[in-house]
C-alpha cells in the first residue's frame, strides 16, 4: 500500500511540473529578440562594451532558465539583457 501511495505521489509530481507553460512562448519571442539585437550590436562594434557583456550574461542566464522551464525568470532575464543591449549600443 505505501508503494503505492508513493508512486501516486511522485506521478502527481512529474505531472505537475510538466505542465508548465505559462510565459513560454514570451521567453523564446523575448530570447530570440535578444540574441538578434546582440548580433547586430556586435556586428556595429560594440561588443566591448560593459553593457553588451551585462546583456550577454542576463541572455545566458535566460537561456538556462528556459532550459529549466522556468519561464518566468527567463523572460526577466532577457528583458533586462535587451535594455542592456540598447545601452550598449547609445554607448553606455
Amino acid at each position: 500500500m505505501t508503494r503505492i501511495l508513493t508512486l501516486l505521489v511522485a506521478a502527481l509530481l512529474v505531472a505537475g511540473c510538466s505542465g508548465k507553460t505559462v510565459n513560454r512562448d514570451s521567453c523564446a519571442n523575448e530570447l530570440n529578440a535578444a540574441w538578434k539585437e546582440l548580433d547586430l550590436a556586435k556586428a556595429e562594434g560594440f561588443a566591448g562594451t560593459v553593457s553588451y557583456s551585462k546583456a550577454l550574461t542576463l541572455i545566458t542566464t535566460a537561456k538556462t532558465e528556459q532550459q529549466v522551464e522556468s519561464y518566468s525568470g527567463c523572460l526577466d532575464q532577457a528583458t533586462k539583457a535587451r535594455f542592456y543591449i540598447k545601452e550598449s549600443r547609445a554607448g553606455r
